[in-house]
């Protein structure tokens, strides 16, 4: 890869609300680590049922791609209307919150004042999730159950682990498909 940019990370589906297991190769006989829920990843092939996808931190796997969850549409271009604008400062201070409470809790388990059992208690409610990604920011916003795409201005719903109101379904983004064997 000498002289070459590794491709940007694009999320286009979303794994399933209750996870999802994964594999080092199209063979079920080769697991690997589960998958969390709603986790963002890039579809970058597919052979049969499985799909390859990408994770932001750039590792990658196979995974029954007939389960995935594409994501609503695409992240809004730069220029486009300020549809849905949400604040995203509220929800990136909720994560900090998150994360120094689990910070906290890391430190304690280390120095002995908590057990296991304990650390688990203090951590059970906390759940938070952000790719940070140049001035795109997926965040995930765990009180209504959805990952939110941000450009710094505002925030819009980008996936949700339950449907949208209103009677219609949204536009899927678009898959790209790779030939078997080709670069991911």
């Amino acid at each position: 890869m000498s002289g070459q940019r590794a491709a940007a990370f694009r999320p286009t589906h979303v794994v399933p609300p209750d996870g999802m297991p994964a594999w080092e190769a199209p063979d079920p006989a080769r697991p690997t680590v589960a998958l969390d829920p709603l986790l963002p990843v890039e579809l970058v092939e597919r052979l049969g049922d499985w799909g390859h996808i990408r994770c932001a931190n750039g590792w990658a796997a196979w995974v029954d791609g007939r389960y995935l969850v594409a994501v609503p549409r695409d992240p809004p271009a730069a220029g486009d209307p300020p549809a849905g604008t949400t604040d995203p400062l509220p929800l990136l201070a909720r994560a900090e919150r998150a994360l120094a409470g689990y910070r906290a809790a890391v430190r304690e388990l280390a120095d002995g004042g908590l057990d296991g059992r304990a650390f688990e208690d203090r951590t059970r409610a906390l759940r938070i999730g952000i790719v940070v990604d140049g001035e795109s920011m997926w965040v995930y916003d765990p009180d209504e159950g959805r990952w939110m795409y941000g450009d710094g201005r505002r925030l819009h719903t980008y996936a949700a682990e339950r449907p949208a109101t209103g009677g219609t379904q949204p536009d899927h983004a678009p898959t790209r498909y790779a030939a078997p064997g080709g670069e991911s």
